[in-house]
């Protein structure tokens, strides 16, 4: 809980329950596919050996086109968050928010001060509004939970010697193509988070990375436990970075694009407002009555993740998760119902 009573450990997952369709998690339906489950089951044989990083490190570096050295696998970006909050000494941390509050707990939790960036209107990024001296600075893109896509320039335009910019992208290949990514830029300062828990649905397994500049990585790497990223994570790791891999994660994130603006039209029409050009896999919808609509679906057997515990928004919001369409058109008809 921060000072504000927020409670920024609140996770979507809190929000699931048996019984329940998940609208909460924002992890991919019916994943991870077979050919990667097959893969992760084969790695089981080899467990009596130490995990060995250095392919699917190798394997990360080729994707983004960087040096392996630039190159850091964490159990998921979770630890990446308190990685980086043991490693680093800043002077002032700045948060920008409404996004994942992780980082800023993890900061909280390692006795550092954090300031907040709070966006409004549409949630779109002003690199200005960023204090110029705060030596760290956390942003998402796309931003959990206002599915908002910040342009590349504009967060690159933080960067500078002395300053730290972290940037969240555990939800950037849910955008065609990645145009807005920078995992491939190399600027001073620069870290790139990015996460296999969305799109491959792997968030009981824990694997994801970070890139940065090689001495921020060692830094990184001296904060981290040994053999922290299990052997079957790093299989995944590796499969994941594969082009047959990168193809189907485009083509998935292709088909959630065309179903996420229709559902959005849809909440749209039954008197929920999305956040314009949602760009993730999930909305951020307003709703004058969004607390009691909330606890009306989960009575009618739906989950959605409440927008309260987000620094930024407030009880009138929810997160709703994009799923098939028959499964989103399912809870169209409950809110329907419920309206009627």
């Amino acid at each position: 809980m921060d000072a504000d009573g927020i409670d920024l450990r609140h996770h979507g997952d809190a929000e699931a329950a048996d019984g329940l369709v998940d609208f909460a998690v924002n992890v991919r339906a019916g994943t991870p596919p077979a050919w990667l489950a097959e893969r992760i089951r084969r790695s089981l044989e080899d467990l009596a050996a130490y995990p060995d990083p250095r392919e699917a490190r190798r394997a990360v570096a080729a994707r983004h086109g960087r040096p392996p050295r630039e190159v850091l696998l964490t159990a998921g970006a979770a630890e990446a968050f308190v990685l980086l909050a043991r490693a680093l000494r800043p002077r002032r941390a700045v948060v920008v928010h409404p996004q994942f509050t992780e980082p800023e707990a993890a900061l909280r939790a390692a006795g550092h001060a954090v300031d907040r960036v709070i966006l409004d209107g549409d949630f779109t990024f002003d690199p200005t509004r960023v204090p110029a001296d705060a030596d760290l600075v956390v942003i998402g893109n796309p931003t959990n939970p206002t599915s908002v896509l910040h342009p590349a320039a504009d967060i690159a335009a933080l960067t500078r010697p002395g300053r730290t910019v972290v940037v969240d992208e555990a939800f950037m290949d849910c955008v065609p193509g990645e145009g807005e990514s920078l995992a491939a830029a190399r600027l001073p300062g620069l870290v790139v988070l990015r996460s296999l828990t969305k799109t491959w649905g792997l968030a009981g397994l824990r694997a994801g990375y970070l890139l940065a500049e090689p001495s921020l990585v060692a830094a990184l790497a001296e904060a981290q436990p040994l053999w922290a990223v299990s052997t079957p994570a790093l299989v995944a790791v590796a499969a994941c970075c594969e082009p047959a891999a990168l193809a189907e994660a485009d083509a998935w994130a292709r088909e959630m694009s065309a179903e996420r603006d229709r559902f959005a039209a849809e909440l749209a029409r039954r008197g929920l407002t999305p956040v314009p050009g949602a760009r993730a896999s999930f909305l951020c919808v307003h709703a004058v009555d969004a607390r009691e609509l909330r606890e009306r679906l989960r009575a009618a057997g739906f989950a959605v993740r409440r927008g309260d515990t987000f620094p930024g928004l407030g009880p009138q919001w929810l997160r709703i998760a994009v799923r098939d369409r028959a499964t989103d058109d399912a809870l169209l008809e409950a809110l329907d119902d419920l309206r009627r």
